[in-house]
């Protein structure tokens, strides 16, 4: 929207009334209506610093490294290695094993299935 009105798309301020204030102040809403004014006012004063910022395309390694072959990491790998543009995953982990903490526990909530 920005764009199709020729500004840089980098120059928006954004001023989010509704979970900064409304939510905050409501059920003082004189309040609220003062907040949402000096929100605002700060916003347009923010704005009307901003600067473009240049947009530069790079070329990107289609190879991932994860640190780290605990959940978090193998679920990340997973996810990365289903995207188009990864060609290759790479997990390391510094124990003999992977799991992490998952591998340390025998059993798991809530199914009390075996935690490997």
């Amino acid at each position: 929207m920005l764009k199709e009105a020729g500004i840089n798309e980098r120059m928006l301020e954004f001023v989010n009334i509704r979970e900064h204030d409304s939510f905050v102040h409501m059920h003082d809403k004189p309040s609220a209506a003062e907040k949402a004014r000096q929100l605002i006012r700060a916003a347009v004063a923010r704005a009307t610093r901003l600067e473009p910022v240049p947009t530069e395309s790079v070329d990107i390694n289609p190879n991932v490294l994860v640190v780290g072959g605990g959940v978090a990491g193998l679920t990340a790998a997973i996810d990365l290695a289903n995207q188009p543009k990864v060609q290759q995953v790479v997990v390391v982990e510094r124990k003999n094993t992977i799991g992490g903490r998952m591998a340390q526990m025998d059993r798991t909530f809530p199914t009390d299935d075996c935690s490997i």
